[in-house]
């Protein structure tokens, strides 16, 4: 290699030959008849992105970026061509070299090209639901309609990085078990499909019912300039049609995002939560309406970044003490009262997780009332590196409120539906642990892990478990949990402690101080890794009770 300085042109080598460089073409294209499933399109991570266009009978009929891989791709990204059967479409590419093999290598297919292993790859969350392909973020629009709970989500199809914002779409008839439908929301000409929430119009309000059934509506982020709310809507939740006159809701400021919308019955109005950056401050805006289609302002709350939601929990399980709770991205909240305009906190702002890696949870609409459960499920930012996917969403949360010494608590504890991912269990007599003690977990060889703990410790106390490598140890003088290199206040509660574990392939949930605490946390276990163990460091535990399930897969 050549060397030099300043001022001198550094070159290795220069070669003459008769044939021209190869040039750039502007809209390469390739058409096809759709005869097939799936358009499958070969992904190099981090090459060049290229803007691609499908044209249906010469309309627009989607457009995103990708990284398009010229020779061995990393992985496959699809598109789903069922809605286009026996038409004609072009597959445009903003930029390529005339001797690029990319658009001979995009082809249509009856199966997503590399999915013989989907949902067994080596860093597929086993019972965290995570996308077939590509990257996900926000839930959005969590509705039980007709017997299913929906699950929609920012996904990008077409990359392992956040970009091309759609909704993702899944449904679960048990909260644990969840099949991956198609996209239900595409950018188009308002813009990306930025987070949401959907509800179920039982009277029809919206006028976007049919033949007596009630609508699912989404209501969305179209963050285009200017960023707008939209909705979208079905009777079977299945189709989305968008709305002829979208936008509902005008730009109020750059970045206004993230409706949430519930229907309050004592006004007979629907309400909006929408994030509005103000004055630039973290603002919520309250919104009412009657008909989801025109919305006027009603109050404001400083304090809250994103993605809020606004939901009633009965105190102390009392459905006739039931309080508002308002919270956003971070999970932290307020308790307070809501009128159906304005929120009144009654509580400064609380702290929600207590860990890493958990974003922009939102709750179920719609539940039914026999059910009354508040369920929540937030971004479990745990990422998947070299697989063709990437991120996940957390176990599904079912969340209380208590009564403290210090006033009204959220609490946050795993659905009671994923017992049944519970296969093989390991029991253990109650006893009394001390420092040098034999490990009582040393026959648990699992991959897939729930365990449950509960202990009494002696002034002074420390007791370390071991799950798969991860470390987790408790103090009972700190009244602290440490998990690997966080740490949480975590108190006793009538001098014991209860702490249930949940570990899978990427990510790690951790249930402390009867649900008070809950510490999410990004986590690979290595592969040949499958011990557990626990020990008492310091002074004597006595154990209440200890049991271990190894956990089935949902896929």
């Amino acid at each position: 290699m050549a060397t030099g300085g300043w001022g001198h042109i550094n070159v290795d080598h220069i070669v003459q030959s008769d044939t021209p460089p190869p040039r750039w073409l502007a809209n390469a294209t390739r058409q096809f008849v759709v005869e097939k499933r799936y358009l499958n399109l070969p992904v190099k991570n981090r090459a060049a992105k290229r803007n691609v266009q499908i044209l249906v009978d010469g309309r627009r009929e989607r457009f995103f970026d990708i990284e398009l891989a010229d020779s061995q791709p990393d992985w496959w990204a699809f598109l789903d061509l069922q809605p286009w059967r026996g038409k004609t479409i072009t597959v445009q590419v903003d930029r390529l070299r005339e001797d690029s093999r990319v658009l001979e290598n995009i082809a249509q297919s009856d199966a997503i090209k590399g999915g013989d292993d989907m949902y067994r790859e080596a860093l597929r969350p086993q019972f965290h639901f995570s996308s077939r392909r590509g990257w996900n973020n926000d839930p959005n629009g969590l509705v039980y309609y007709e017997g299913e709970y929906h699950l929609f989500y920012q996904h990008n199809p077409f990359g392992w990085n956040w970009g091309n914002m759609h909704w993702g779409h899944a449904v679960s008839r048990d909260l644990v078990k969840w099949q991956e439908l198609n996209d239900a929301l595409a950018p188009d000409e308002l813009g990306p499909m930025f987070s949401g929430s959907a509800v179920v119009d039982w009277e029809n309000t919206s006028g976007l019912g049919a033949a007596g059934r009630p609508p699912m509506v989404l209501i969305y982020t179209a963050a285009g300039h200017p960023t707008v709310q939209c909705i979208a809507s079905s009777t079977n939740g299945r189709d989305f049609v968008k709305f002829s006159a979208n936008p509902v809701l005008k730009e109020i400021t750059p970045g206004n995002r993230d409706p949430k919308v519930m229907w309050h019955a004592p006004s007979r109005r629907w309400v909006m939560a929408l994030y509005v950056g103000k004055d630039k401050k973290h603002t919520i805006h309250f919104l009412t309406s009657p008909d989801l289609k025109s919305w006027e302002i009603s109050g404001e709350i400083d304090g809250f970044f994103e993605c809020p939601d606004l939901f009633e929990l009965p105190l102390d399980g009392d459905p006739g003490k039931k309080k508002w709770i308002l919270t956003a991205a971070s999970s932290d909240y307020m308790v307070g009262v809501f009128d159906g305009r304005q929120f009144k906190p009654e509580t400064p702002k609380l702290k929600g997780h207590r860990g890493r890696g958990f974003y922009a949870a939102q709750t179920f609409s719609d539940i039914l009332p026999a059910d009354g459960r508040r369920i929540q499920i937030g971004w479990l930012q745990a990422p998947s590196p070299g697989m063709p996917f990437n991120q996940a969403m957390s176990l599904p949360l079912e969340l209380g409120l208590v009564s403290t010494d210090d006033g009204p608590r959220m609490t946050f504890a795993p659905a009671r539906e994923l017992a049944a991912l519970r296969a093989r269990h390991y029991s253990f007599p109650t006893k009394t642990l001390k420092a040098g003690d034999a490990n009582p977990l040393a026959d648990v060889r699992a991959e897939l892990i729930e365990l449950r703990l509960e202990f009494q410790p002696k002034t002074g106390a420390r007791l370390e478990l071991d799950v798969r490598g991860a470390k987790i140890s408790y103090s009972a003088a700190k009244q602290e949990l440490a998990v690997n290199d966080h740490r949480t206040n975590a108190p006793l509660r009538q001098g014991r402690q209860r702490l249930v574990v949940y570990c899978d392939r990427t990510a790690l949930e951790i249930f402390a101080s009867d649900d008070l605490v809950y510490v999410p946390m990004p986590f690979i276990p290595r592969a040949d890794n499958r011990s557990s163990s626990l020990a008492v460091v310091e002074g004597e535990v006595a154990i209440g009770s200890l049991s271990v399930y190894e956990l089935r897969s949902i896929w």
